[in-house]
């Protein structure tokens, strides 16, 4: 079986009670919510990383004020365009950002086309990446070790 390793940078964003998140299509057409971040490049910083990804999917510029902790999973891929499975390997990279500047506007071409503030109270009734938990969770309780105890449902 093939492996593939992803590793990704997010930010969590929090403000006057509300969190900043993306929304993101599914393939079968409806939509869910993620948190501003994604893919490190080739040889790209993963503080780099969130840095860009954060302006490409919401506009706005951040100021990275701390390591959160890290999200590691595995899952075996299996669909239409895949000639066999691959054994992914996601390692997320979660920080704390804060807002310092630029305008909210949606991605244009990516993979989001939409950004938009919520209240953190309203996060549960959203349909949403498991990660947006987890980062929360790593938000709230600040784990020494960076980890929180694994997400249900993966």
């Amino acid at each position: 079986m093939r492996e593939k390793l992803r590793v990704a940078a997010y930010a969590v964003c929090v403000r006057d009670g509300r969190l900043l998140l993306a929304r993101s299509p599914v393939p079968d057409g409806t939509f869910e919510w993620v948190l501003p971040g994604g893919g490190m490049e080739h040889g790209e910083d993963p503080y780099d990383t969130v840095v860009r990804e954060l302006e490409e999917e919401t506009g706005y510029r951040i100021e990275v004020t701390g390591l959160l902790g890290l999200d590691s999973f595995r899952q075996v891929l299996r669909g239409e365009r895949l000639r066999a499975p691959v054994d992914h390997h996601g390692v997320r990279i979660v920080y704390e950002g804060r807002i310092a500047g630029g305008e909210l506007r949606d991605e244009i071409g990516g993979s989001t086309d939409t950004a938009a503030w919520h209240d953190l109270a309203d996060v549960p009734a959203l349909t949403r990446v498991p990660l947006i938990d987890t980062a929360l969770r790593l938000w709230r309780e600040r784990p020494a070790d960076g980890r929180v105890s694994a997400t249900p449902g993966r």
